[in-house]
């Protein structure tokens, strides 16, 4: 097939969309993708990439294309215009293109607008386009507080009602989508279906070396939803337990929030690590005795499942979770861990110390690569989105 991939953020930033476009040329598809120039988490644009620098890149057979996009730098009024310079420009792009493709796919992260290109090719083609959601709107904006019948939330209801619309199928990384995108957007449930997230192929089942200490670690964006928070103020309630160390490797909008209460609550037992290639991310899997994940309390994050789930599941590790909603019944389904509710972070540390006495960790591991398998898997994925791109209903 010819695919054109619409999405906001690709390679170098840290998402699983360009390992599924190499994976989609490998097996024998010509892969075009439309995405903007890269700034996330932080929200400054790229050395490399900054006055005009690498527009046009072929990235593992990918062909891509970037169109203008103005850094987010983690402001309301940069924030907006990073969405619609993006949205803007991609969709002028995306009408210029007199190239056939056999189907469309927005990789559909925040903001919505995002699939306006794909929507523009959409309408001048004739081309099925299938949206891969991710992040719900306008939900999305009550998580990060906008109010719920404020006019901005009125103004993206109706224009993500009527993207959603656009779509000839939408498929959903989270079972809870359904019933939301059915009522708040009138989406056929037909028009439906789930397509969980997989992890990438460097994340396998390793086991811990022996060692004096306890390493707990949280991999991934540090932002206000991930609630990291939750776990310095955990750390701090367990200082009496001299083993413990507890590692949080990724960047954002929130580190430096969080690096200063870990100050502020002497917690010597929370070591920072910055963001890593992906490349690096086995060595502390492997190390690490158990992950933690961790979200806002919040009606829309019970709705969704973190993307570092699946991978600390295909690693075969045991997971702690401060986390509500679908998160939380992974967790307890697949009896891969310990689950207590988001933002609780005396509940968090009874889980920890819970998991030191249970001694259980083996168990924990081998419950979740065995639920990563059956549910997961990559080439599950890949051949499902296959099978959805390629449908002509």
């Amino acid at each position: 097939m010819k695919l054109l991939v619409v999405c906001q953020h690709y390679f170098p930033e840290p998402f699983t969309l360009p390992d599924i476009c190499k994976t989609l040329v490998d097996r024998g598809h010509e892969v075009d993708v439309i995405t903007g120039v890269p700034n996330y988490p932080m929200g400054i644009i790229y050395e490399d990439y900054r006055h005009g620098k690498r527009r046009e890149e072929i990235i593992d057979g990918v062909k891509v294309h970037r169109t203008f996009t103005i850094g987010r730098r983690n402001n309301v009024l940069f924030r907006m215009l990073n969405y619609y310079s993006f949205a803007l420009s991609s969709s002028i792009y995306a009408a210029k293109q007199k190239k056939e493709y056999d189907a469309v796919l927005v990789n559909q992260l925040s903001p919505i607008m995002m699939a306006c290109a794909g929507v523009k090719y959409k309408k001048k083609h004739g081309t099925r386009l299938v949206f891969y959601t991710l992040d719900l709107w306008p939900e999305s904006l009550i998580a990060g507080g906008i109010k719920r019948g404020s006019l901005i939330y009125r103004v993206f209801d109706r224009i993500s009602r009527r993207l959603y619309r656009q779509a000839d199928r939408i498929l959903v990384t989270s079972r809870n989508f359904i019933p939301y995108l059915e009522k708040q957007h009138g989406i056929p449930k037909q028009r439906l279906a789930y397509l969980p997230q997989y992890a990438e192929d460097l994340f396998k089942p390793e086991d811990c070396p022996k060692k004096d200490t306890v390493d707990l670690t949280f991999a991934g964006n540090v932002g206000k939803m991930q609630s990291v928070n939750t776990i310095i103020e955990a750390a701090a309630l367990l200082k009496d337990v001299e083993c413990l160390r507890i590692h949080v490797v990724g960047d954002g909008s929130d580190l430096e929030n969080c690096k200063a209460k870990a100050q502020a609550l002497e917690c010597t037992n929370v070591l920072f690590h910055g963001r890593k290639p992906k490349e690096e991310m086995p060595a502390f899997y492997k190390s690490s005795d158990a992950m933690l994940v961790t979200m806002k309390d919040d009606p829309l994050i019970s709705l969704t499942l973190p993307g570092k789930v699946q991978s600390y599941m295909a690693a075969g590790k045991p997971i702690i979770g401060a986390i509500g909603g679908e998160a939380a019944e992974v967790i307890r389904e697949s009896g891969c861990g310990l689950a207590c509710p988001p933002e609780d972070a005396e509940a968090l540390a009874a889980g920890i110390r819970r998991f030191l006495e249970e001694n259980n960790a083996a168990v924990y591991g081998a419950n979740a690569r065995k639920y990563y398998d059956a549910n997961f898997t990559k080439a599950h994925f890949i051949e499902n989105l296959e099978n959805e791109l390629r449908s002509t209903q």
